[in-house]
């Protein structure tokens, strides 16, 4: 499994959504789940990003899909970082 942080901005409309159903975000980890992915850790953000999420997921393939199924309902815009722990990097280097 490989790691990511997935960085995302809500549309207007996500805006409305989450304004009036708070719940739809635990639906929507749910779903995002079921497409392979686990979500190590969740932050609602101030400033340039709305959600700030550390992913596990099995390769870049699958996070493109999530990123693209996402993305197509219209309600965010995500943008995706693979990352490596800092052991992991250590490691590489050497």
């Amino acid at each position: 499994m490989s790691l990511y942080i997935m960085m995302s901005t809500l549309t207007d409309e996500g805006r409305k959504t989450v304004k009036t159903n708070p719940h739809r975000i635990k639906e929507v980890n749910k779903e995002v789940e079921a497409m392979g992915v686990k979500i190590l850790a969740q932050y609602v953000t101030l400033g340039q990003y709305d959600f700030i999420n550390v992913l596990d997921a099995p390769n870049n393939e699958v996070i493109a899909k999530v990123a693209l199924e996402l993305g197509a309902r219209g309600t965010l815009q995500t943008s995706t970082l693979a990352a490596l722990t800092l052991d992991d990097f250590i490691k590489a280097v050497r």
